[in-house]
């Protein structure tokens, strides 16, 4: 079990590197377990599959995402504190999918769960 301030710290940070011009690296090597599992709502047309396990599968799912879109806009609202080790995150993104030229604006919620003081899990919904 994680205490509360502790898992806001984590939480916390994790807003902020999400943030424009944060430190996904940073918090990747601060606050991910190393054999963290990411899992989509569902398989991206051409992209990884739904589940990345292990932060060379997770690292090279967001160099898919920005090799192949064009970000013109993001925004990140939270945390929100969920029980004793979960938080959760609403990123909106406005994008480009640079192969159909297709602009969209996206929101979703990524959900964070917390082991030992690392993430040991996220997901997203949309």
């Amino acid at each position: 079990m994680i205490d509360q301030t502790e898992l806001r710290k984590i939480a916390e940070a994790t807003v902020a590197a999400n943030d424009e011009g944060g430190d996904v690296e940073a918090l990747f090597n601060t606050f991910y377990h190393p054999d963290c599992v990411s899992v989509e709502g569902m398989a991206m047309e051409s992209g990884p599959g739904r589940e990345a396990k292990g932060m060379d599968a997770i690292r090279g799912k967001g160099e898919w995402w920005f090799a192949n879109h064009d970000v013109h806009e993001t925004t990140v609202e939270g945390p929100f504190l969920h029980g004793e080790n979960q938080f959760a995150i609403v990123f909106g993104m406005d994008v480009t999918m640079k192969a159909k030229g297709e602009r969209m604006k996206m929101r979703e919620v990524g959900l964070y769960t917390v082991e030992g003081g690392k993430i040991v899990r996220e997901e997203f919904f949309y």
